[in-house]
């Protein structure tokens, strides 16, 4: 049983509707329905005050195949972005030398690949790995500015070249 079926499974046992229980979570309706419908998992707060609430511990709440099945799937999604991104840095890597070699225009194309190589790259991390990122902040930070740096310099590189 997934903790979506468990969680509608104890509200509909305690007559409790999904407004009432999101009132009592301090959460919207829409987050107890996303976690019923397995489209997500509440913060560890938030299931602790689930447990306390219907008198279940957290182990019956979330059972390790619960958890693990989430990580697979996330990891799964994760996977789907990994070959693009490749891809979007096979294409800069080309676009750069085109550059160089044939047409300053060709930059363009470098910039495009770049940033969908950027967003791909992004993507293929696990939510769950992402959110553990974010816990070290300052890295965190570091990072987006320094992938926003770099993409900001090369545009600005580009529109000099072409207009200069």
């Amino acid at each position: 049983m997934t903790f979506g079926e468990k969680l509608k499974s104890l509200r509909q046992q305690n007559g409790i509707t999904q407004e009432e229980l999101a009132d009592k979570l301090y959460v919207t309706r829409t987050a107890v329905s996303k976690w019923e419908n397995d489209r997500g998992l509440p913060a560890l707060d938030t299931m602790k005050q689930i447990s306390l609430l219907f008198g279940v511990t957290l182990d019956e709440l979330v059972s390790d195949d619960d958890v693990r099945s989430a990580r697979l799937a996330e990891d799964k999604k994760a996977k789907a972005f990994r070959i693009p991104a490749l891809c979007a840095f096979a294409l800069t890597v080309a676009f750069a030398f085109m550059t160089a070699y044939l047409s300053k225009w060709c930059s363009l194309g470098c910039i495009a690949a770049a940033g969908a190589f950027i967003a791909c790259a992004l993507l293929s991390k696990p939510a769950y790995k992402r959110r553990a990122d974010r816990e070290n902040a300052t890295a965190y930070i570091i990072s987006r500015v320094a992938i926003a740096a770099v993409f900001l310099l090369a545009a600005v590189t580009l529109l000099i070249e072409l207009f200069a």
